[in-house]
């Protein structure tokens, strides 16, 4: 069990469950009013903030920057939805050991009179505007205001509160687009024109221009004549030619999205003798 002083450093730290994954910011410290210990750990795990969680902080250490419990995430965001109003009744509690799977034991201490650490005075509203991060309050002050007008400290008012959504946006991975260049192979066909030289005969007559010619031989030999026949054949050469460049670009699309969650507020009626006058309209 890590000691208070140990505890109170945690404050707005991250909390990580058994495998490292985030369960959420931790608000407020539950510490026993009878030992002083700190208890329970009251934890952001809901999207942007919205819901609360109690944690149990017997095995709780510091990891760097984060604090790690043994407990997996799923165990977490399962656990018994308690109203952080600064107090853990007996039977809340008990509910809350038994979702965890630890011995409740045989503690008689007043679970009734639990205190937060860093939330204010013992009672009050929790505004996180107003915490103070470094005071542990231990005991109720004479001077606490209650929630209703049933005690001798409260004044002649009650107060209404309800539920409202805080909703953002984060940013994260949908998915990854690559470029991969591959080779295939197709074949084409190109028309060539060739050339090649054929043997064609000619015959002309004996003239007195090529008479000469005719008879500067013997009268009568045997010959031969030799011509050279010639041919176009096709040679084919490749080159690589660029033709055009390619790249991955994104843009931004922007959708609507309906997000829905339970919200709470309370409602005021009157009873008894009031219930002759008109009551305000609820809201």
């Amino acid at each position: 069990m890590p000691d208070l002083d140990t505890v109170r450093a945690w404050q707005d730290r991250i909390m990580v469950d058994a495998d490292g994954d985030k369960l959420g910011n931790i608000e407020s410290i539950y510490v026993d009013d009878q030992t002083g210990e700190p208890q329970w750990a009251l934890v952001n795990t809901g999207l942007f903030g919205t819901k609360s969680t109690f944690v149990p902080l017997a095995q709780a250490a510091r990891t760097g920057d984060q604090v790690q419990v043994p407990y997996q995430k799923q165990l977490v965001k399962d656990a018994p939805r308690i109203d952080p109003d600064q107090h853990l009744s007996e039977s809340e509690e008990q509910e809350l050991w038994r979702h965890y799977g630890l011995d409740y034991g045989t503690t008689t201490a007043d679970y009734d009179d639990r205190d937060v650490a860093g939330t204010g005075l013992a009672g009050g509203d929790v505004d996180s505007g107003d915490r103070d991060r470094d005071a542990v309050y231990d005991e109720v002050p004479d001077t606490a205001v209650g929630r209703d007008t049933s005690g001798p400290t409260t004044d002649d008012a009650m107060t209404r509160s309800e539920e409202e959504l805080r909703v953002g946006t984060q940013t994260r991975d949908r998915g990854r687009a690559r470029l991969r260049k591959y080779v295939v192979t197709e074949t084409q066909q190109v028309t060539v024109p060739v050339q090649r030289e054929e043997v064609r005969v000619e015959r002309e007559p004996i003239t007195d221009a090529n008479l000469g010619a005719a008879t500067s031989g013997p009268d009568i030999s045997e010959e031969e004549h030799e011509v050279t026949l010639r041919e176009e054949e096709v040679v084919v050469d490749k080159r690589a030619v660029p033709k055009e460049r390619v790249r991955l670009d994104t843009e931004t699309v922007t959708e609507d999205r309906q997000v829905s969650e339970e919200v709470r507020k309370e409602q005021i009626e009157v009873e008894g003798e009031q219930d002759r006058l008109r009551q305000q309209d609820r809201r």
